[in-house]
């Protein structure tokens, strides 16, 4: 489990293909506080460290992870949103995040408004139900507010913070985006189907 508050940006440093995805990440982490098997939410995909280097950690990403994510986007030198999974007591800043991402969103406007800048993103179809003013959702890890909501079309604002400690500071249509639903959400809208 994660929070959606990224604590790191990372690199991609190296991908290859061998059955799987292969990517190596540089980060600031403290890898010697990293164990082979540990969990990290890079761009909100909750990956298995599988090797570890001073300033770099391996994961090993399957070709259905690829298919229903953004990672496919992935190229050398690209940054990434990270997160180490959530230790009991530890502060819970954002929302309950599982790094398992129900979709991919696409921008659709970015506009600048003072400091901040307000994104506007269209949800697949059958995640959109889920997508509501002032709820919360997970855009590429990060925790955040709706709010506005508009049939498909979704709108988030970024605080200059934001901005600086996350790759959303260069944030462009056309990107493609990892969603994860929150999770409270997708119960209400079960448990009103099955009464």
């Amino acid at each position: 489990m994660f929070t959606g508050i990224i604590t790191d940006v990372g690199t991609i440093t190296e991908l290859e293909q061998q059955g799987d995805l292969r990517a190596r990440i540089r980060t600031s982490y403290d890898t010697g506080g990293i164990d082979i098997g540990a969990s990290i939410a890079s761009d909100g995909v909750c990956l298995t460290v599988i090797a570890l280097g001073d300033d770099w950690y391996d994961v090993q990403i399957s070709a259905e992870t690829v298919s229903k994510t953004n990672l496919d986007t992935w190229s050398v030198g690209k940054r990434v949103n990270l997160e180490r999974a959530l230790k009991v007591g530890d502060e819970l800043g954002g929302h309950i995040v599982s790094g398992h991402v129900d979709g991919v969103a696409q921008v659709i406007a970015v506009q600048d408004e003072g400091d901040s800048t307000r994104v506007t993103l269209r949800a697949p179809q059958d995640l959109a139900r889920f997508i509501a003013p002032k709820g919360s959702v997970a855009l590429n890890g990060t925790s955040l507010t709706v709010n506005e909501v508009d049939g498909c079309d979704f709108g988030i604002n970024f605080i200059p913070h934001t901005k600086e400690v996350t790759t959303w500071g260069l944030v462009e249509v056309g990107d493609r985006i990892n969603l994860e639903i929150d999770t409270l959400a997708r119960y209400v809208a079960r448990l009103s189907q099955v009464g």
